[in-house]
């Protein structure tokens, strides 16, 4: 310390009688040492169902950005439609877990890693940094404004939720937060109809060209629908046109994602923007705390914003209301 011998005494003192202990800290990582760390990257969807649903996709592309604009790489990216084993993350310093997935607590190859991040889903607050969207938050932000256009008659079109185990090809089915949110709220506003919800295996396009077709044909269509996705609202759209059905007319619909081509639908659809660039960069960033580090685990939920377009009608519904 630079300080006076006779000051410096006195603070020595004072620390030896409080019993003082100096905080042991992490040293950090040099920018060069991080070169020589092995990253790994996990994705549950193969190349093709990125193409068809670009959510993870630009999950994927900012996290391999944002290591290549900080002069790093990715040593490995898994895929778990490879049915990788456990021995895939031998070596690694570092993993990013881009969807649902379960990993065995007591692998000798995932215990080894001492961090991961996973995006898109968080199973061990206590344990591992996540990056997640608020989907029921999601939910009720494009029931409010559906019901704020004065319909009263909606319903859903969605998936199931999968989390997939590692290492083998299968996992767990359960309810999506989506669907779960859809339902509570709809019922404490006395509107829930069973009958309108309609939920596939997954938030493709061909699930939700395929489920908007049933419900047409089953007949008595609500007045919107809230869909699960992009894709899955575009796809829609098209199985309603098909039926000679017009949105927002007949109609209305609102997606989830804004993804680029929801823009350019016809008519343009809304939806709740979620921000798959930020995801990825947060995970990143989260990473690299945790490498140099950080040992609290941290949870960042990141916020949502409704878009709206034509195809939920609010145009429409605000000039026969007389509004500006």
């Amino acid at each position: 310390m630079s300080v006076l011998e006779e000051t410096r005494i006195k603070i020595l003192s004072a620390a030896e009688q409080l019993q003082y202990k100096a905080v042991q800290r992490k040293p950090a990582v040099k920018a060069a040492q991080l070169k020589d760390y092995k990253i790994g990257l996990v994705t549950f969807c193969s190349e093709q169902f990125e193409s068809e649903d670009p959510y993870y996709l630009s999950i994927r592309m900012q996290i391999e950005k944002e290591f290549n604009q900080l002069g790093l790489h990715i040593t490995r990216t898994i895929r778990w439609v490879n049915h990788e084993s456990y021995e895939s993350l031998s070596g690694l310093d570092g993993l990013i877990v881009i969807g649902k997935f379960e990993f065995d607590p007591y692998n000798l190859f995932f215990n080894r890693i001492q961090n991961v991040v996973f995006v898109d889903y968080s199973p061990d607050e206590d344990r591992f940094d996540s990056v997640v969207v608020d989907f029921n938050k999601v939910t009720t932000t494009a029931l409010d404004h559906l019901i704020g256009l004065g319909y009263t008659r909606i319903g859903l079109i969605s998936s199931r939720d999968f989390i997939n185990r590692f290492g083998s090809d299968s996992g767990i089915d359960s309810i999506d937060q989506r669907q779960s949110s859809f339902e509570a709220y709809m019922k404490q506003k006395n509107l829930y109809r069973p009958e309108h919800v309609h939920i596939g295996s997954d938030f493709s396009m061909s699930t939700g060209y395929q489920l908007m077709k049933a419900a047409v044909e089953k007949g008595n269509l609500p007045e919107a629908f809230l869909i699960g996705s992009d894709p899955m609202a575009i796809a829609a759209g098209r199985a309603l046109k098909e039926a000679g059905l017009k949105v927002p007319k007949d109609v209305a619909l609102v997606g989830i994602d804004d993804i680029e081509m929801a823009a350019y639908m016809d008519p343009p659809l809304t939806t709740i923007k979620i921000y798959t660039e930020q995801m990825g960069q947060t995970a990143v960033k989260m990473l690299l705390e945790r490498i140099e580090g950080r040992e609290v685990p941290l949870k960042v939920v990141l916020p949502s914003k409704l878009i709206i377009r034509n195809s939920c009608g609010a145009e429409r519904k605000l000039k026969s209301t007389g509004s500006a």
